[in-house]
């Protein structure tokens, strides 16, 4: 049978930036990156990204949990953030990925964010992303 799967993440994406000064900046590294637009021409602009996310998790999907994980992170440089949002003229954003199974068995998961989610993410202008497809039947 095919569970439910999940993960958070946070980005921070833009034009015309190495992720590589976001990591430097920030003092903590990213789970991934992608520096397309680090030298992307002005005729023709390609986003970049710094992404800091959880493992993708299967059966028990808490979402209150993995963003929380996320934003215990990120509190601490918070500062730092807003810095380099300001300085690089970045959007962030937190997102979550699911992937919900068909079996009529499993339960689906709450969808939410914590007071202590909401609060980061308004003081530092964050949007909020949520995915979401159904598993394959097998």
């Amino acid at each position: 049978m095919a569970s439910n799967k999940g993960r958070a993440y946070f980005t921070l994406a833009g034009y015309h930036f190495n992720p590589d000064d976001i990591t430097r900046l920030l003092g903590i590294e990213p789970s991934s990156v992608n520096g397309a637009g680090a030298n992307s021409g002005l005729d023709n602009p390609v986003i970049s990204s710094w992404e800091l996310s959880t493992d993708t998790i299967t059966d028990d999907v808490d979402v209150y949990d993995l963003t929380d994980i996320i934003i215990k992170q990120l509190e601490p440089i918070k500062e730092k953030i807003l810095q380099v949002i300001k300085n690089h003229n970045l959007s962030p954003r937190i997102g979550v990925v699911l992937v919900l199974s068909v079996d009529k068995d499993e339960s689906s998961p709450d969808v939410g964010f914590g007071a202590r989610t909401i609060r980061f993410l308004a003081e530092i202008g964050a949007f909020i992303n949520v995915e979401y497809q159904l598993s394959e039947r097998i």
